[in-house]
């Protein structure tokens, strides 16, 4: 399979695109770093290229069999996951190639006795206050996506904690937020990129959002 990564070079980003080679995948990563991306190193199966994501065309997407949008940005830009998203399904229209995964966050998880948005909980923590931009955008993103029935796309959404980490066993759900049996909400990217790899080689969710966690 041959597979783009945008936000390449990212936490997310280069976890994905390291296990799509472990699996012997060409990836094309995409990033706006040439010193970033040549820290990636070398492999055969290996190719850079240095775009902005919001130059990548119609062309540039359908030349590859799928596309993990792993952008990340600063806080006070966190509106361009929106607009990233919206670029991609513009570019892709009526397609079914490539199969688009976007790697959302936990803020559009459902948690607690009520069913309430996590990101209500992020809201009310002064210790949230420098990145809640990131969560409250990617649930606009998810809300976006929802609407969006002729693009092949799915979601993967984190637990409250992701952070940079090897794989490990993997809890699955749908749209609440998952606790491992120490009471623990967290995934490790490495987590994240097996679950993601594994559903672009065996897909089993369609215009949809599911989530993984750390068991």
């Amino acid at each position: 399979m041959k597979i783009m990564v945008i936000g390449a070079t990212g936490m997310a980003g280069s976890a994905v695109v390291a296990e799509a080679l472990r699996r012997g995948h060409q990836v094309v990563a995409v990033a706006r770093s040439t010193a970033k991306l040549a820290a990636l190193g070398t492999n055969a199966n290996l190719t850079t290229q240095v775009t902005d994501a919001f130059a990548l065309t119609a062309a540039d997407l359908t030349a590859v069999d799928a596309v993990v949008d792993a952008f990340a940005t600063a806080p006070t830009k966190a509106y361009l996951h929106v607009d990233l998203a919206a670029h991609l399904v513009a570019q892709l229209r009526d397609t079914t190639t490539p199969r688009v995964a976007f790697i959302l966050g936990a803020g559009s998880l459902f948690t607690g006795a009520d069913h309430h948005l996590f990101v209500r909980d992020l809201e009310k923590d002064p210790h949230a206050a420098d990145f809640i931009q990131v969560p409250q955008n990617q649930l606009k993103e998810l809300n976006f996506l929802r609407d969006v029935d002729n693009v092949n796309w799915f979601g993967v959404s984190p637990a409250a904690d992701f952070h940079p980490g090897e794989a490990v066993p993997a809890l699955l759900g749908t749209n609440d937020l998952l606790v491992n049996a120490a009471k623990q909400s967290g995934t490790s990217t490495s987590t994240m990129a097996v679950t993601l790899l594994d559903e672009l080689e065996r897909p089993q969710h369609h215009q949809t959002r599911f989530t993984v966690a750390d068991k």
